[in-house]
């Protein structure tokens, strides 16, 4: 099938660039502790859940507990008031555009829970662009596992062939294959620099793709030549 029916968005660190928010927020909780947060070790966590909560990883640097009563609603507040402030990545508005002008419906496949998701979406006016958000509360497991992926095409009701998954983690590219869809990854700051061979095709930024780019990366594949 080379018939572009629908684009699935990650939406941390793609839509977004709400990664560093969630890194340096976390980071100086730690720093004010005297320990450090391994950018190395928050990098192989972006775009999942499956991992240890950054409070585990505290203590055990400390070896005593931390009052996460109090910690962990700091942080969280620190975190929304950073990602508040961001406006969307260069060429994913343009993309959206491009899309609709097609007649090509998008969803949103995140292992973010939905009233993050939602609210920054909402925020932007952007919420109403997609036919459906699924997020990480939705899902037993979230990426790499396609359960998010799947739930996202059958809501759209297209077939995982003929939807392009835009991802900007390794863990997101692993899900939207799996799930069979044809992924396309656009590393973000945090993210660049890892292993993307698994995508299909991988760009520097939204900017450098557009409906024409997606339709011919999709026939290429179909026709066996690559993108």
């Amino acid at each position: 099938m080379s018939e572009l029916r629908a684009v699935v968005f990650d939406f941390d660190g793609l839509v977004l660039d709400t990664e560093l928010c969630e890194y340096s927020t976390t980071a100086a909780i730690f720093a004010d502790r005297g320990v450090e947060l391994p950018l190395e070790l928050w990098r192989t966590f972006i775009g999942t859940t499956d991992h240890p909560h950054w409070a585990d990883i505290l203590e055990a640097k400390l070896g005593h507990t931390i009052d996460r009563a109090e910690l962990v609603p700091r942080r969280r507040l620190a975190n929304w008031q950073c990602a508040r402030g961001l406006e969307p990545l260069p060429g994913v508005i343009e993309l959206m555009d491009g899309l609709a002008a097609a007649g090509i419906p998008i969803a949103v496949a995140s292992s973010s829970p939905a009233d993050w998701v939602v609210a920054h979406l909402s925020e932007r006016n952007l919420i109403d662009r997609f036919v459906t958000v699924c997020s990480g509360d939705e899902v037993r497991r979230t990426k790499p596992d396609p359960a998010l992926y799947r739930l996202a095409v059958e809501r759209l009701g297209v077939p995982a062939a003929g939807a392009v998954a835009i991802e900007d983690s390794v863990h997101g590219v692993a899900a939207a294959r799996a799930a069979g869809l044809t992924a396309v990854a656009v590393p973000s700051e945090l993210t660049s620099g890892m292993d993307f061979s698994a995508a299909d095709l991988v760009v520097t930024s939204c900017e450098a793709l557009d409906v024409a780019v997606l339709v011919e990366l999709l026939a290429g594949l179909a026709d066996g030549n690559g993108p």
